[in-house]
C-alpha cells in the first residue's frame, strides 16, 4: 500500500485551521489581518504573515476550487466607461457586467481609442472562457471597432444612457 502524505504535516496547527483561514483569504475580500483578527475571535492565536505563508503555500488550489464553484456569467454583457482622476491625471475605468449584475472584468486604462477596447475585449475572452449572446455599450465608436476585429459574430447592441 502506498500512503500519501498530507501537505499539512510538519505545522503546528491541525489543517482544518490552516485549510478554513486560506479559504477566507481567497473567498472573501479579506486582508491577512482580517483573517487573522476573524482567527482570533475563535482563540486561535495566528499572526498575519503566517496566514500570508499558508495563502502563499496552498492558496492557488483553494483559488481553483472557488473559481470553478462560482456561477457562471451571463450571456448579455454591458460594458461602460468612465472617467476617474488618479494623481491629478485623467483614466478611464472600463467594466464589464452580466445581465445579473456581477462585475466581470475591470480595467483601467489612459485612453478611450479602439485599442483600449480591444484590450478590455480580450481580457474578458480570455478570463470567461465563453463568449457572450449579446454585448450592449453606449455609442462610443471604439467598441464597435474592436468588436468586428475580436469578436464579430455577437450581436451588438448600442444604446445611449
Amino acid at each position: 500500500m502506498r500512503s500519501t502524505k498530507s501537505p499539512y504535516t510538519g505545522y503546528r496547527f491541525p489543517a482544518e485551521v490552516i485549510s478554513h483561514a486560506v479559504w477566507l483569504y481567497f473567498r472573501f475580500p479579506l486582508s491577512l489581518r482580517m483573517v487573522e483578527e476573524m482567527l482570533a475571535a475563535r482563540g486561535i492565536d495566528v499572526s498575519h504573515e503566517t496566514v500570508r505563508q499558508w495563502a502563499r503555500k496552498f492558496g492557488q488550489s483553494f483559488a481553483n476550487q472557488i473559481r470553478c464553484r462560482l456561477p457562471r456569467a451571463g450571456d448579455k454583457w454591458p460594458l461602460d466607461e468612465v472617467e476617474v482622476k488618479i494623481a491629478g491625471q485623467k483614466h478611464w475605468l472600463w467594466r464589464a457586467v452580466d445581465q445579473t449584475g456581477m462585475v466581470l472584468d475591470v480595467l483601467v486604462q489612459r485612453r478611450r481609442d479602439k485599442r483600449a477596447a480591444k484590450r478590455l475585449l480580450r481580457k474578458l475572452l480570455k478570463r470567461q472562457t465563453c463568449v457572450p449572446r449579446v454585448m450592449i455599450t453606449d455609442k462610443l465608436g471604439s467598441y464597435s471597432a474592436a468588436k468586428a476585429e475580436v469578436m464579430p459574430s455577437i450581436e451588438h447592441r448600442r444604446h445611449k444612457g
